[in-house]
C-alpha cells in the first residue's frame, strides 16, 4: 500500500487535507498533475499573484493566522474604493457621482438580500441573481456588472440568487506581499507530493490509476476544481446527484492581465490604486484594475464573464486590457508606460483548471452541500475544494477549510 489516503490535487484543499491527515497519524500521498503546488493560487517568479489575490474574510480565514505565524506581510485592501472613477463619456467622477454609485451599490445588495429572504420565507424555485436588483438607474448597470461579472466572475443573469446570497463575502480582505501561492508553497513543505502525476481513474479499493502507475490506498480525497473534475473517471460511477452537483458548479471565466511599467510613470496614483468606470450601453463590459500593489510597478486587470469568454488567448486578453486602460490615460501614455508584453493568466484555457472559481448555475443552489457531503465508495471517497464550501465558496480559505473537513471525515471513516 502506497498510503492510507491518496489526495488528488495539490491546491489549497489538497495541502490542507494532507496536513490534517498527517496530524491525525494517517499516511497520505498528494498526486498533482501540474509542475507546482498551489493550484489556482499561483505566485510567479516576480512575486505577482496570478491567481488568488486576497485572503477573504480575513477575520475568520484560517490562512490569516498561518501567514502571520510565518512572517508574511499582509495589507488591508479596503472596500469599494476607487482612486480613479470615470462617469459618462469617460469624464472623471464628481463627489456626487461617487455618492450616487455608493447608494446604488447599497441598494443592489439590499434588494438581493431581501429577495432571497422572501424566497426563503415563501418558498419557490431559485431565480437568476440578475432578477433581484434594481434596474434602470444611472449606476445600476455598473453595479450589477461589478457584483456579477467582476466579483462573481459571471453575469448576474447566469448565476443563482440563493447561492450568491449564501456565499457572499464580507469582512476584511487582505493581500499578501509575498504571494498567496508562496504561502501555500511554504505550507506544503515536508508533505509527500508527487508532481507531474495525473490521476486518470479512481476505483473502489482504493486505487488511483495515474499515467505512471497505480497508487493503492484505503480511502481517497479528490480536490480537483469542477472545471476538470468531470474528466476524472470513477469506478463505480459517481451517484447521479454528485455528477449533477459538479455540473451545477462550473468555474467562472476570469482572467488576469498584468502590465509592468518600465519607468517611473505612476499616473499620480498611490499603491493599490483601484480604477473603475461606468457601464455605458448593453455591450459595454469594463474590467477592474489595481495598480502598483505594494508599490511594485504592476497594473493588474481582472476580466470576467462574457468579456473573458470572448478572449480565447493571451494575445487577445492583453489587447483588451490595454484598450481598457487607454480609456483612463490614453493609448499613447499606456504604450509608453508599459512597453513590454503582459503577463497573462488565462485560467479558462489552462487544461489543468479550465476556469478560476466556482459559481452556481440557476437552480443549483444546493450543489455545494451535495458535493461536500458526498461519501461514495462506502464512505471512503470525499471531495474538497472551494466549490464544496457552503459559506466561503470561491476562496482559498474556503478551499482550505474544505480540505480539513474532508480529512476529518476520512479519518473517522477509517476508524
Amino acid at each position: 500500500m502506497d498510503a492510507d489516503v491518496p489526495v488528488v490535487g495539490a491546491g489549497a484543499a489538497g495541502i490542507a487535507a494532507a496536513r490534517r491527515l498527517r496530524a491525525r497519524g494517517r499516511s497520505c500521498l498528494v498526486l498533482e498533475a501540474g509542475s507546482r503546488v498551489g493550484g489556482r493560487a499561483w505566485t510567479d517568479a516576480a512575486g505577482l499573484d496570478l491567481g488568488a489575490s486576497w485572503l477573504h474574510v480575513a477575520e475568520v480565514n484560517p490562512l490569516t493566522a498561518l501567514a502571520r505565524e510565518l512572517g508574511f506581510t499582509l495589507h488591508d485592501d479596503g472596500r469599494r474604493r476607487r482612486d480613479l472613477l470615470l462617469a459618462e463619456g469617460g469624464r472623471p467622477a464628481t463627489a456626487a457621482d461617487r455618492a450616487a454609485l455608493e447608494a446604488a451599490g447599497d441598494a443592489w445588495e439590499a434588494a438581493v438580500a431581501a429577495r432571497a429572504a422572501q424566497r426563503e420565507k415563501q418558498g419557490g424555485p431559485d431565480i437568476p441573481l440578475g432578477e433581484a436588483p434594481p434596474r434602470g438607474g444611472r449606476w445600476d448597470a455598473t453595479v450589477d456588472h461589478w457584483f456579477g461579472a467582476i466579483i462573481n466572475g459571471i453575469e448576474s443573469r447566469r448565476s443563482s440568487l440563493i447561492d450568491y446570497v449564501a456565499t457572499v463575502l464580507d469582512g476584511q480582505n487582505l493581500q499578501v506581499k509575498e504571494g498567496i501561492g508562496t504561502l501555500l508553497t511554504r505550507l506544503a513543505e515536508g508533505l509527500p507530493i508527487r508532481l507531474g502525476t495525473r490521476v486518470r481513474r479512481l476505483s473502489a479499493g482504493i486505487t488511483a490509476d495515474t499515467e505512471t502507475g497505480c497508487v493503492q490506498g484505503r480511502a481517497a480525497i479528490v480536490t480537483l476544481g469542477t472545471g476538470v473534475l468531470p474528466a476524472l473517471a470513477f469506478d463505480p460511477p459517481l451517484p447521479a446527484a454528485v455528477t449533477q452537483a459538479i455540473a451545477g458548479l462550473p468555474l467562472a471565466p476570469v482572467l488576469k492581465v498584468a502590465l509592468r511599467a518600465a519607468g517611473q510613470e505612476r499616473f499620480r496614483l498611490p499603491p493599490f490604486a483601484r480604477l473603475g468606470r461606468m457601464v455605458e450601453g448593453p455591450d459595454d463590459r469594463p474590467c477592474s484594475w489595481m495598480l502598483w500593489p505594494f508599490g511594485r510597478p504592476w497594473a493588474v486587470a481582472y476580466l470576467g464573464g462574457s468579456l473573458a469568454e470572448s478572449l480565447p488567448d493571451a494575445v487577445s486578453a492583453e489587447a483588451a486590457a490595454r484598450a481598457e486602460l487607454a480609456r483612463y490615460f490614453g493609448a499613447a501614455a499606456v504604450a509608453r508606460a508599459f512597453p513590454d508584453p503582459a503577463t497573462v493568466a488565462h485560467w479558462p484555457a489552462d487544461p489543468l483548471f479550465r476556469g478560476s472559481y466556482s459559481y452556481a448555475r440557476v437552480g443549483a443552489a444546493g450543489a455545494r452541500a451535495v458535493l461536500a457531503e458526498a461519501a461514495p465508495m462506502g464512505g471512503r471517497l470525499r471531495f474538497a475544494g472551494e466549490a464544496c464550501h457552503t459559506r466561503y465558496a470561491g476562496t482559498v480559505g474556503g478551499a482550505w477549510e474544505s480540505g480539513e473537513a474532508a480529512a476529518e471525515a476520512i479519518h473517522v471513516a477509517l476508524g
